[in-house]
């Protein structure tokens, strides 16, 4: 299984982000996720405050889908949000 998680400074405004999702979903072969950090363990301040990630079943479906517009189209327009991200691509065993 691939995860891609994407990990954002602040939570963004919540009908933004709704326009954002949509086009997330529109990755094909993927299951899209978000929702608000809350906490930590020990109480500490959460050093993102919102996250997302698409799941793959596997590289094969990551990396044709990674190729399509759709996906590229997420990565622009969580730039046009205009709040820092991270990015991790994750191989889940």
């Amino acid at each position: 299984m691939i995860r891609v998680v994407v990990q954002y400074e602040v939570a963004p405004e919540s009908a933004r982000y709704a326009q954002h999702a949509e086009l997330c979903r529109k990755v094909e072969g993927a299951t899209f996720r978000h929702g608000p950090v809350f906490g930590t363990p020990t109480g500490a301040e959460p050093e993102f405050g919102y996250y997302a990630e698409f799941e793959f079943p596997d590289r094969d479906a990551f990396k044709a889908a990674a190729r399509t517009p759709e996906f590229a189209a997420t990565g622009s327009d969580a730039d046009a949000m205009g709040i820092p991200y991270q990015v991790y691509f994750i191989a889940v065993e």
